[in-house]
């Protein structure tokens, strides 16, 4: 499998896994709230692809504001049922994050479980502050949170407002 940046001819296929590998109405979880009207980051928005051009895992980041600090939010990552086992999850993972890093961002954040995230280093976070209604133990973060604490918004909300600072 080859990991490489999702393209526009990808969307349909990448919609396709999500809806196969999430539940049902998995647009109307909280996270979406944060992701409605805003562009994912293209350069972080990757897929595993075979030689043949079938997708077999993706994942995707969106900017968020925690207070007034940008951030990324991690999800969704999926990888097809006939796939999984092979490592792309975490092959996915490793790979968008050393990107993030390369490209200067500072913290990642994400709603997902701990004994999986954490391999890649994710913790729980304290003071950061999803949509309602989300499980304040599953929201996990990497990197730079010391003093980072507050309400996680769109950044559509906060380009609106003019709040967002790096």
């Amino acid at each position: 499998m080859e990991l490489r940046i999702e393209t526009p001819q990808d969307w349909w296929a990448v919609e396709a896994l999500y809806d196969l590998s999430f539940a049902p109405g998995r647009t109307a979880l909280s996270s979406y709230r944060l992701r409605d009207g805003v562009d994912p980051v293209p350069e972080l928005s990757l897929v595993a692809s075979d030689d043949m051009g079938i997708i077999g895992g993706a994942i995707r980041y969106w900017p968020v504001l925690v207070g007034t600090h940008d951030a990324l939010l991690l999800g969704p990552v999926a990888v097809h049922p006939t796939r999984q086992g092979e490592g792309l999850g975490g092959a996915l993972v490793r790979d968008s994050l050393a990107r993030a890093e390369a490209l200067g961002w500072k913290r990642v954040l994400l709603v997902g479980d701990a004994p999986y995230y954490g391999k890649f280093g994710f913790q729980k976070v304290d003071g950061v502050e999803m949509p309602p209604p989300t499980n304040p133990d599953r929201v996990l973060g990497l990197w730079d949170w010391n003093g980072v604490k507050g309400q996680v918004t769109s950044l559509k909300t906060a380009a609106e407002s003019r709040i967002y600072s790096r």
